[in-house]
């Protein structure tokens, strides 16, 4: 298959002309989502085998064998997709209502890539104890838990406490998802240049959630020599304004000990990584390595457009649909779900999201180049490689158990 091919989808909108208003509002009237039957209700005998008095022999099964109700309802194919709406895309806390599109959207990711049923809920509260008590008391319904714009930092401590509580998959894919495809393609575009994860310098710019990630993620994958920025510079132990999660960076990353902006940090370094909403300047980026490789990941508007970044570059990505390369979550988490309720997980671990990024990087295969290093959005063999390859992972830390 060629780049070509697997770019099509930006080519695709092209040819049909320009996205309306009109044509956005008509898609989401009435919503993007509905429930379906699996079982028919035609006759008095389907009402009695669906409903009373047949389910009740159903509920008396799960009562005395509570895992029955993974296999015996939808539970064990069922996400919850949660929001409190105060970071959605790049339109920052615009609360619960406003944000529900977005998570019947992915819902609708769910389903169309992964099989899963997923419902959207948004929650009319920014108290982290709320929050954590709401979802827990919820859990029964559904097989696994998918935290979505839900703001730095309340982000961290509400993933650990759910994780902690619960013993099915939880994952905020603002995070973990994002730094999955990030490692896939740095995996593939390390490849392109010739550089390995051990020696190369990273810059990530962003100390959020997605950047939090990205840099675990990173580590975890050998790299040694990450910079962390903010908006007030490199994270370093010299500040005095750090809070926990900085603190963290700061005493995890930056081993050269530099300090100041963004012009210190890209001062021969091999790849930036921009999780940050901020623009960086030219001058900068003419000071990177040779074989340089930018990740400008901020929707709608890159740190730095494409054909300014391809300048200093060998390779550049976007979060974008209508550049090449976009890293994109879609390639992650649909299969990560999947694999991990496939194999009856109990949460989502480090391995599965390093076997997940693998797994997306590998189909890239022979066809790799500059333009071209993760599978596009919509390749249909993203979702079933990585579920693949999470559920191994997870029946093999099972067994050792």
């Amino acid at each position: 298959m060629t780049t070509t091919a697997h770019n099509s989808a930006a080519s695709d909108q092209g040819s049909k002309g320009p996205i309306t208003d009109a044509e956005i509002f008509e898609a989401h009237e009435g919503g993007k989502l509905s429930a379906e039957l699996t079982s028919p209700l035609q006759t008095q005998r389907d009402l009695s085998i669906a409903y009373t008095p047949g389910v009740a022999k159903v509920c008396t099964a799960i009562k005395n064998e509570p895992q029955l109700a993974r296999t015996h309802t939808w539970t064990g194919r069922l996400v919850a997709v949660i929001s409190d709406g105060s970071a959605v895309l790049g339109l920052g806390d615009i609360g619960p209502a406003a944000s529900l599109p977005v998570m019947e959207g992915k819902c609708a990711l769910f389903k169309s890539f992964s099989g899963l049923n997923a419902i959207p809920i948004v929650l009319d509260t920014n108290d982290t104890d709320e929050i954590v008590e709401t979802i827990v008391r919820m859990a029964p319904t559904f097989g696994a838990i998918n935290l979505e714009d839900i703001s730095a930092p309340r982000c961290f401590e509400i993933e650990d406490r759910v994780k902690e509580a619960l013993d099915i998959p939880v994952m905020h894919d603002d995070q973990h998802g994002t730094a999955v495809v990030v490692l896939a393609a740095l995996t593939n575009a390390l490849r392109v240049v010739k550089k390995s994860f051990e020696s190369v310098r990273v810059v990530v710019s962003g100390a959020g959630a997605a950047g939090v990630a990205v840099v675990k993620i990173l580590a975890d994958a050998g790299v040694k020599d990450i910079v962390v920025l903010d908006s007030k510079g490199v994270v370093e132990s010299g500040r005095s304004d750090l809070t926990e999660t900085k603190q963290f960076l700061a005493e995890s990353t930056n081993p050269r000990g530099i300090a100041g902006g963004i012009g210190e940090a890209l001062d021969g370094a091999d790849a930036f990584i921009g999780v940050s909403g901020g623009t960086i300047d030219e001058a900068h980026l003419a000071n990177m390595a040779d074989d340089a490789i930018i990740f400008a990941l901020s929707n709608p508007n890159p740190e730095v457009v494409p054909d300014v970044a391809a300048k200093y570059a060998t390779v550049v990505a976007t979060g974008r649909s209508d550049f090449p390369n976009q890293i994109n979550n879609v390639l992650a988490f649909p299969g990560i779900f999947r694999g991990a309720l496939d194999a009856d997980a109990s949460e989502i671990t480090d391995d599965m999201k390093l076997v997940a990024a693998r797994a997306i990087a590998d189909l890239v295969g022979d066809d790799l180049e500059p333009g071209y290093i993760v599978p596009g959005a919509l390749d249909s063999r993203v979702a079933p490689a990585v579920a693949e390859a999470v559920e191994k992972s997870a029946l093999e830390a099972m067994a050792e158990r």
